[in-house]
């Protein structure tokens, strides 16, 4: 796999059983770049190794008075000089293409899952850790790939350093075949207290990323409630967690790699102390031991390797088990694909929860009442196919006679449609904005124009750069910024009536927008949604004023069906929420209505009275 091949086709099904499993999965899939890598390194790692023995030659040939052995030690230095020019370029090269594309397969992997899941993603998952998963993490789990295959080189020089030092000088060889094992695994027993400060230092790091990211999102209402410096607060002293628990990780590192450098110092005095004393007694000669004297010096660069790839698999770790726990959320427990698409062709008809009761009839606008507005999110959730959480798989939501979680992802989206409250604007021009996959029977005019877009196209036309001043292609900034709440809302509106599927879930579509404006939008969108099935979560009685029929849900639960008004004058609990009249409100004013039913009961009698005495 190439970079300029990216993205993938098609990333694969992931391994998410665990982290390391995760790890695993993506090394099979990385195999060929991996053997690449791993060759590249070997040519590079022999090719440092071979120049102690090019030296070794020189020396001796000095020694000997040989000048064309001389020249020849020469030529061999100048070659290994090419080959570790060529085998570092080509390992860099490959290393890093197989860094990229693992951490490109990885935010492959969970883009799919984001589009999956929608909204319900941070439902199940903490938004910040969805952060530090997509970038953080993604970045540790790309190292470890990269580093594997420079460690696989490594570890096989050494075996052939030693074998070859065995072969070329028995004596000083099996003092060094005995010795580095001995360095390559000195550090095992560190290993897990460095690991274990590791986890802490990322548990910590994501709370910290968390908390930071809930308090930007709530930034607006914390500066409301003046709030700011109790959440500032908080990031600091989680802030300074992070850096005490990054201070002990980093001792532990710090110990180990101090251990890399003392031991080989120590493995090399121990080859010259005793290669001298051969030397001495005539056992070796002078070229020989500067040989096995530059190859012991130069183990410690693959040693090196060691350390990197504990390290790598050490931060790696908790990362591909975020990384795992965020894969393996499901939409719902899903049936064949056969029988899904079988059951496709027959979409249609009513829409309705077997876990709440609510039922929406086809072709008619239904408003939902919830006193909760997390539960009215829920319900939305659930009425798109996506219970909010995996143990509501069981009552799945039926669209006519089939279950919304049977269906493929694509084939449930395209029958119903939730827009969430806060729905997101992509950057783009307003043109690319409503430029949806859609039925083709509402042009984007009429969608603006029920969702009430008037002084929104009148002020992106005045930020038109074109000198038509054209609104459809004046450009909207990220996520909208450069409109108010209630301009994104509409607009977004606007998105999904443009959409027309067979089933538009709305949830809170006018919370931003003031009342005369709500009116129109609840009369447009009745009229545009005319025949169609429309599930509207609200409590605005503009709105629900509109819907043909109104469902209040209690603790749950469908309690009460009816028109706005019926619900009104029938329903307590349904005027409670829709009025926002207090349990002591109500109260009043059924003590104030049985008090004039009483006095209108009075005076029934006084009346039957005076008529009986006349």
């Amino acid at each position: 796999m190439q970079i300029r091949e990216l993205p993938y086709a098609d990333p694969g099904v992931p391994d998410v059983r665990s982290g390391t499993r995760f790890l695993l999965w993506l090394g099979r899939n990385q195999l060929g770049g991996q053997v690449k890598a791993m060759l590249w390194g070997l040519l590079l790692q022999l090719g440092i190794a071979g120049l102690p023995l090019g030296v070794g030659f020189a020396v001796q040939a000095v020694v000997d008075g040989s000048g064309g052995r001389l020249a020849l030690a020469g030529g061999l230095i100048a070659l290994l000089g090419v080959v570790i020019a060529v085998g570092d370029a080509m390992l860099h090269r490959v290393a890093v293409t197989n860094w990229i594309t693992a951490a490109a397969r990885v935010q492959q992997l969970l883009s799919r899952k984001t589009a999956e899941l929608g909204s319900v993603l941070t439902r199940r998952v903490a938004a910040g850790e969805v952060v530090a998963v997509s970038t953080g993490d993604v970045e540790k789990i790309g190292w470890f790939v990269e580093a594997l295959s420079r460690f696989a080189a490594a570890a096989l020089t050494l075996v052939l350093v030693c074998v070859g030092l065995v072969v070329y000088q028995p004596a000083l060889g099996a003092v060094v075949a005995a010795g580095v094992p001995v360095l390559a695994l000195a550090v095992l027993p560190l290993l897990p207290r460095a690991t274990k400060r590791a986890d802490e230092q990322r548990e910590k790091a994501g709370r910290a990323t968390e908390l930071a990211s809930d308090t930007v999102a709530g930034l607006r209402v914390l500066r409301g409630i003046g709030g700011e410096e109790l959440f500032l607060g908080r990031y600091r002293a989680a802030s300074q967690e992070v850096r005490r628990a990054a201070v002990r990780s980093a001792r532990m590192w710090a110990l180990i790699a101090a251990v890399q450098v003392v031991l080989p110092g120590l493995l090399l005095l121990a080859v010259v102390a005793y290669g001298a004393r051969l030397a001495l007694d005539g056992r070796i000669a002078v070229g020989e031991l500067v040989t096995v004297y530059g190859m012991v010096a130069l183990t410690y660069q693959p040693l090196r390797h060691f350390e990197e790839i504990a390290m790598a698999y050490s931060f790696s770790k908790p990362s591909a088990r975020r990384a795992a726990r965020v894969l393996s959320l499901k939409r719902t427990t899903t049936t064949s694909d056969e029988r899904a698409h079988t059951r496709a062709t027959a979409l249609g008809g009513d829409l309705y929860d077997p876990a709440t009761g609510v039922l929406a009839p086809a072709g008619l606008l239904t408003a939902v009442v919830c006193g909760d507005p997390d539960a009215a999110g829920r319900l939305a959730d659930r009425l798109g196919g996506h219970p909010a959480e995996p143990d509501e798989a069981h009552a799945s939501v039926l669209l006519g006679a089939v279950p919304l979680d049977e269906l493929p992802l694509g084939t449930a989206r395209t029958a119903v449609l939730v827009q969430d409250k806060d729905p997101v604007l992509l950057s783009g021009t307003l043109r690319e904005l409503l430029d949806v996959p859609s039925s083709g029977k509402i042009a984007a005019a009429q969608a603006l124009d029920a969702a009430q877009c008037g002084d929104v196209l009148e002020a992106l036309a005045q930020a038109s750069v074109d000198t038509d001043g054209d609104p459809m292609r004046t450009r909207i900034t990220e996520r909208g910024r450069s409109l108010s709440g209630g301009q994104r809302q509409r607009l977004a509106l606007a998105r999904s009536l443009v959409t027309d599927p067979e089933v538009l879930v709305l949830d809170e579509p006018t919370s931003a927008v003031d009342s005369h404006t709500e009116s129109r939008i609840a009369a447009g969108v009745a009229r545009l949604r005319q025949g169609r099935t429309t599930v509207v979560l609200a409590s605005s009685p503009l709105l629900l004023d509109r819907a043909d029929r109104v469902v209040l849900v209690h603790e749950g639960q469908a309690v009460a069906v009816g028109t706005h008004r019926e619900l009104l004058r029938t329903e307590p609990r349904y005027r409670s929420v829709v009025t926002r009249e207090t349990d002591e409100e109500l109260a009043d004013l059924k003590a104030l209505d049985d008090e004039i039913v009483d006095e209108l009961d009075d005076e029934l009698e006084l009346a039957e009275a005076e008529g009986e005495s006349a």
